[in-house]
């Protein structure tokens, strides 16, 4: 099996859990809006993402240095996952101690016990998750996005709709498939073998904690990008505009599960790769397949943003729509700004993620307060867009440093060009909007179905 052929093997596999977790939130849409009022849906999304927040804090970044760590094979496995129990263990100690600081948010005062909770079981498991796919347990880890999406769907329906519990069922929902599918994980890979506290090495510990560390902002800058529009939208307008932010945000969620898919199996091609002679060139190879796939999925949804939106969600939200197509340009740029934050991994610069995302972070939140007073919800949209983009621009020009891959700059200007158009198009709101929004879906898949069929001929070719 060659190199493109594992890398192809790989996401399948991964795509199988992943995108049947992720998935789901499309799924579960219908249920949502039909179960919750758009305050209702706001309040929800703010608390999970305050938690998802509160994650990284709480585990000090250690699980990026559990799959780092846990793929290099000159450092002792047990140790890597003893180290980062431990980890979690003192970090979720130190954010209990927050707690009188936290019933102060409003949001959170009244869903607090569930919010420590969801911390807690989600830390738990997303170290034994992590740890698992750095072992290259991709079935297990494939099994366990099945488990959980049958688990969630399950919950939510008794919490939802039989029990309307509303906020607290939701989350209640989350933490218990979350246990439950931490604790097959658990037992399923044995991971009580990998517990020792005398295999805890001093200098890997230490090196473990410098490459997460730096990366405990990184994330926070992050959820910033992702999620500081919301709460501003909540401060500057009301809770029922963070929900048709939230769910205009689901629809470009589909690049993203791409993306996630993607860079789980990339991240193990990737260390084994980055050293080669011929490195800069499988990378390059790499993201010319992937920006093509990229490109043509978000034309093809942003020409079908109304007609997904109308079957997917209630009248009350039918509205949202109008923010997707600024949203998915947004997660073209996160994607590719992911894609060359694999390098810094590689070479164990998490510093660097740190610089480049902080500045993007920055930029974002000034935009947010300067453009949500005058675009209202679009405004959030427009920021996230531009923050995205200067962070890959940042990183496109600061990677080189290390790898000289190509990105085809004047490709991507080009494409680029033609989802603005179609933006346009839709904005203008033409008779015949959607004869025009086909064309060039079909114009942006014929500019990349050479480079799209070399990929497939790689994977395939003995």
């Amino acid at each position: 099996m060659n190199r493109y052929q594992k890398l192809a093997s790989n996401t399948v596999t991964f795509a199988i859990g992943t995108f049947s977790s992720k998935f789901l939130v499309f799924l579960m849409l219908p249920l949502y809006t039909r179960t919750l009022s758009s305050a209702e849906y706001g309040e929800v999304d703010l608390v999970v993402q305050a938690c998802n927040l509160m994650l990284p804090i709480a585990t000090a970044g250690i699980m990026n240095a559990v799959i780092r760590f846990g793929l290099d094979k000159s450092v002792n496995k047990k140790g890597v996952f003893s180290f980062g129990l431990l980890t979690c263990l003192a970090g979720f100690s130190l954010l209990w101690l927050a707690k009188p600081l936290l019933m102060n948010i409003g949001f959170l005062a009244a869903n607090i016990r569930y919010a420590y909770l969801f911390v807690f079981v989600a830390a738990l498991h997303s170290l034994c998750s992590n740890f698992i796919r750095s072992q290259e347990y991709v079935k297990l880890y494939a099994f366990d996005g099945l488990l959980r999406t049958a688990l969630t769907v399950v919950l939510n329906i008794i919490f939802l709709v039989e029990l309307r519990m509303g906020v607290t069922g939701y989350v209640l929902g989350t933490v218990l498939s979350d246990t439950i599918s931490m604790v097959v994980l658990f037992f399923a890979a044995r991971l009580y073998r990998f517990f020792s506290l005398k295999s805890i090495d001093r200098d890997a510990s230490v090196s473990m904690l410098k490459y997460a560390l730096p990366l405990i902002p990184t994330t926070v800058s992050i959820w910033i990008i992702n999620l500081s529009d919301r709460y501003i939208l909540s401060y500057l307008i009301g809770n029922e505009a963070t929900g048709l932010y939230a769910i205009a945000y689901k629809i470009p969620t589909i690049i993203t599960i791409m993306a996630v898919i993607f860079m789980d199996a990339w991240q193990i091609s990737s260390v084994k790769e980055y050293r080669q002679e011929d490195g800069a060139y499988f990378f390059s190879k790499v993201f010319s397949v992937y920006s093509a796939l990229v490109f043509t999925v978000t034309s093809a949804l942003i020409t079908l943003a109304q007609p997904i939106t109308r079957v997917l969600v209630s009248d009350s939200f039918y509205s949202a729509w109008q923010y997707m197509p600024i949203l998915l340009l947004a997660t073209v740029f996160s994607c590719f700004a992911t894609f060359l934050s694999s390098i810094y991994m590689n070479e164990k610069k998490s510093g660097h993620v740190l610089m480049t995302t902080l500045v993007s972070a920055g930029i974002n939140i000034v935009l947010n307060f300067a453009l949500i007073p005058i675009f209202g919800i679009q405004g959030a949209g427009l920021s996230t867009l531009l923050s995205y983009l200067a962070m890959f621009l940042i990183r496109a020009i600061h990677s080189r440093s290390f790898i000289k891959m190509t990105l085809g700059v004047p490709w991507l200007i080009g494409n680029t060009v033609i989802l603005l158009a179609q933006v346009a198009i839709l904005f203008i709101g033409s008779q015949h909007w959607l004869f025009y929004e086909l064309a060039l879906t079909v114009f942006i898949l014929g500019l990349h179905i050479k480079t799209l069929l070399a990929g497939v001929i790689k994977v395939v070719k003995p």
